[in-house]
């Protein structure tokens, strides 16, 4: 007899695919974020995936877990680290980018992670398109006081709250604020705010705060509905919106993090995140494009194995002169390599049966003005250059990146 076996659940898709169209805008992304973070001295970590997935929902941790878990307190502080990778929200994947500094307890260092953030959406044509918001979340006392405030507050308003929003009422009311229940958040926006309940140093931090927004001229609105979830959050906190989506995206500082690590004192350390599925979509929702580095220059189409042997070796000539070059060897019919062609929307086909390759004289169709000609293969990638132009010739060669001391 067998055991019965118990049934199993078959997870839902957590991964967010990715497909050719998409990556274009993300390697994009990726390279304007790279260019700000090496201008203000940030660099790049990776950090153990399976910890990543078992603190999934606080990217921050993984970040402070290696900097104690690897001394990095002997370097030069403060540290500036950057981070583009999956990260899982909700067993949901998606790709995020952000940036964290830690060490120094200044709010100079997050009007600069939101300066970052606010630099690149104007660079890439967003500007407008979003909005910031910001607040402080205090330190723990203040917390406490200011908890207490809003349970008096929402005393004689229990009877517009949900069970959920009851129970937060007496574990964390400043939750309460980031409700999205409609009758909830006009409550909210009632509240009191938690600005006027800083002490001496959260108030100045918070006005220092405000003066590098301000001498940066970055745009901000203050909203004092904007809290944190996490307990170890201190003093500032913003995000930005896209004004047409409720999809966020911010950024606080964490100064008790280190704490609750194990870690013996805190350390100050503050942080951004950008959400670049979110910025893909509002890139696409204004129709701006990239232009397209892939566009082939020329295609080869040949049948036979005695017009293979001709085209191979001259599809790898062509590319060593710079011509973006496609050859579908794998391809038996014709009709099908003519039908891929077509759909690379490649600027020149070069047709070889097998009388072009033992007489050497190719039928070169140009797809811009519908034109055919005869071309010696001896002469063909000067033609074709010719043609393109040499200063549209793809010259990009990532080993040139390659240097010896």
């Amino acid at each position: 007899m067998f055991e019965k076996r118990e049934e199993i659940d078959v997870p839902k898709k957590i991964t967010n695919d990715i497909f050719p169209d998409d990556h274009k805008y993300l390697t994009f992304l990726k390279k304007v974020f790279r260019h700000e973070f090496r201008k203000n001295w940030f660099r790049r970590i990776s950090t153990d995936i399976l910890e990543n997935w078992e603190f999934r929902k606080n990217a921050e941790t993984w970040i402070m877990s290696a900097y104690l878990n690897n001394e990095c307190a002997s370097e030069i502080q403060p540290v500036y680290y950057y981070y583009m990778d999956h990260f899982f929200d909700n067993n949901k994947q998606i790709e995020r980018i952000w940036g964290e500094v830690i060490w120094v307890n200044d709010p100079i260092l997050d009007a600069i992670c939101i300066y970052l953030t606010y630099i690149v959406l104007n660079q890439i044509w967003l500007k407008d398109s979003f909005k910031i918001s910001i607040n402080s979340v205090w330190i723990e006392k203040e917390k406490m006081k200011y908890s207490e405030e809003l349970q008096s507050f929402y005393e004689n308003k229990k009877h517009f709250l949900s069970d959920k929003s009851l129970w937060l009422l007496e574990s964390n009311p400043m939750l309460l604020l980031q409700s999205e229940d409609e009758d909830e958040k006009i409550i909210a926006t009632q509240a009191p705010s938690i600005i006027k309940f800083l002490k001496k140093d959260s108030k100045a931090h918070h006005q220092k705060f405000l003066e590098y927004l301000n001498i940066l001229e970055i745009p901000y609105e203050e909203d004092h509905t904007l809290v944190s979830n996490n307990d170890y959050s201190t003093n500032s906190i913003w995000k930005f919106t896209w004004v047409n989506w409720e999809k966020i995206w911010g950024g606080y500082r964490y100064n008790k993090l280190a704490t609750k690590l194990g870690n013996a004192k805190d350390i100050p350390a503050t942080w951004f995140y950008n959400d670049v599925c979110v910025i893909i979509n509002m890139l696409k929702e204004k129709n701006i494009k990239l232009k397209n580095k892939d566009e082939i220059d020329l295609f080869f189409v040949q049948l036979w194995d005695e017009a293979k042997s001709v085209v191979l070796p001259l599809s790898l000539e062509a590319r060593k002169a710079w011509i973006n070059t496609v050859v579908a060897l794998w391809t038996p019919s014709m009709k099908e390599q003519i039908l891929k062609a077509n759909r690379s929307n490649s600027k020149y086909v070069v047709l070889v049966w097998l009388m072009e390759a033992r007489n050497g004289i190719f039928q070169v169709k140009d797809t811009i003005s519908w034109t055919q000609e005869e071309v010696k293969k001896e002469d063909l990638i000067e033609y074709i250059i010719w043609k393109i132009g040499s200063d549209k010739l793809d010259f990009y060669v990532p080993t040139n990146d390659l240097i010896t001391e």
